[in-house]
């Protein structure tokens, strides 16, 4: 198992254990070494071969038994027992805003509830109201939630997108004989809210490829499964498409795979003006396919400059007498509103420092939480102005690179922050964040932000 799925199995494992009912901070050690694993530059994978877990911070004797189960096994027993006490349904709750595991446990325990639907008709049947800790205001939100959780159901933002798609295409890649495999679709677009993960690959055994996507380690169920196309569900909920087609197709099935509708409906037209047709299969001149090794030979071929994905969207693209530059992670000369382990981060100030240098940045802005927010381990003063005199030594030693001083402080239910005023002006930025009482109405919301500012 790569890192990846590593971290999903440990955040499962932390979900599962705040919905037992469990101490919030065993969950969140398991949440807290998912992030760690993640961090790592190198395979967990080694670590079990050479003995060597202990040396990722928070895994303890417990923890390293499970992880070294889990990666030479690809199964983890603790994981499955702690599955079997819930109803899958029961995971779609927490896609409902403001209801957190504790509630969650309460409706299914008091009420036997496992279903949006049956949650549905509870509120409606004036149910919830009257359970403890809930009453007729927290009724009517959860009703609203689970109309936002309905309309918002199969989005997935860019990156846990990205982070499916891209563990699958390298699951593929190693298991079976590819001559080229790519992400498309509104992945490959860059867009912030996904639908579905599209893939395509080339290859001279697709029944191979084919049976190795189906049997993914992170497929839950399997749609369809064909010769040329297969359709499958994550257990992230997420759906996932591979379509593979020969090397001679790739390059027309990359580019028809990757533009929206939109964009594929403009060239198609543009190429028809030029006395030819494009489709996923080729572009064609009388009948004969004019070959074309990649898209940008597919581009100039009906004299365009090369569409980079992010503006396949038909929004002035092939009309542009040029392509803008645009931004790449080159041009980013530093970091922005970072957490250290001082509260719910995975490094110390200096490696977060020195991990920047490395990738040729010239500033950090260390924005650790603040003492309100106390279950992510934030900064009482003491441990604030202990923070700020390592800053200052680090940035002697640091030259010409700069940590910036600054918080990630609380926005009390009055507007005001949760530091003193003398506290606050050591700090080069301070970040003001609402994480309490997130069910003010407009007003009471409207008069809390503008006070902080």
């Amino acid at each position: 198992m790569d890192n990846k799925q590593v971290a999903a199995v440990l955040d499962e494992i932390a979900l599962l254990l705040e919905l037992s009912g469990e101490n919030p901070f065993k969950a969140r050690s398991y949440s807290n070494v998912a992030r760690a694993v993640e961090a790592l530059d190198f395979e967990v994978e080694t670590l079990v071969a050479e003995k060597r877990l202990r040396e990722v911070r928070g895994v303890g004797e417990s923890l390293e038994q499970k992880l070294e189960e889990l990666i030479t096994t690809g199964r983890l027993a603790y994981l499955e027992n702690l599955r079997r006490q819930f109803p899958p349904t029961l995971f779609d709750f927490f896609r409902i805003p403001g209801l957190g595991a504790k509630r969650i446990l309460t409706i299914y325990r008091d009420l036997g509830i496992q279903t949006l639907d049956e949650l549905e008709a509870a509120c409606m049947s004036d149910h919830l109201a009257h359970l403890k800790g809930f009453g007729a205001k927290t009724q009517e939100n959860i009703l609203k939630g689970i109309a936002f959780a309905r309309e918002h159901h199969g989005m997935f933002l860019f990156d846990a997108a990205l982070s499916a798609a891209e563990t699958m295409r390298d699951h593929l890649a190693a298991s079976a004989p590819v001559q080229r495999i790519e992400i498309a679709g509104s992945i490959r677009r860059r867009k912030e809210i996904i639908r579905d993960i599209d893939i395509l690959a080339s290859s001279k055994k697709p029944e191979a490829l084919m049976a190795a996507f189906v049997n993914g380690p992170s497929v839950a169920s399997i749609a369809a499964h064909g010769e040329t196309k297969s359709s499958v569900v994550l257990g992230t909920g997420i759906a996932a498409d591979l379509r593979v087609v020969t090397d001679k197709q790739f390059p027309y099935a990359l580019h028809y795979f990757t533009g929206n509708k939109d964009h594929n409906v403009a060239v198609r037209g543009l190429a028809k003006n030029l006395g030819l047709k494009l489709n996923e299969y080729g572009l064609f001149r009388d009948g004969e396919n004019i070959a074309c090794r990649d898209e940008p030979a597919i581009f100039k071929k009906l004299h365009l400059p090369y569409i980079p994905p992010e503006l396949r969207e038909n929004l002035g693209e092939l009309e542009a007498e040029r392509m803008p530059r645009l931004v790449e992670r080159g041009d980013l000369v530093g970091m922005i509103h970072c957490h250290t382990s001082y509260s719910d981060g995975t490094c110390s100030v200096e490696q977060l420092a020195r991990a920047c240098i490395e990738r040729g940045y010239k500033y950090v802005t260390v924005t650790d939480h603040s003492q309100t927010a106390a279950y992510a381990g934030g900064l009482p003063p003491a441990a604030l102005n202990k923070q700020v005199k390592e800053i200052d030594a680090l940035n002697k030693r640091l030259k010409p690179f700069v940590i910036f001083k600054g918080t990630e402080s609380d926005i009390r239910v009055d507007g005001s922050l949760d530091y003193p005023e003398e506290l606050l002006k050591k700090l080069d930025v301070v970040v003001a964040a609402v994480h309490s009482r997130l069910t003010m109405d407009e007003a009471e919301a409207t008069k809390r932000i503008v006070t902080a500012i």
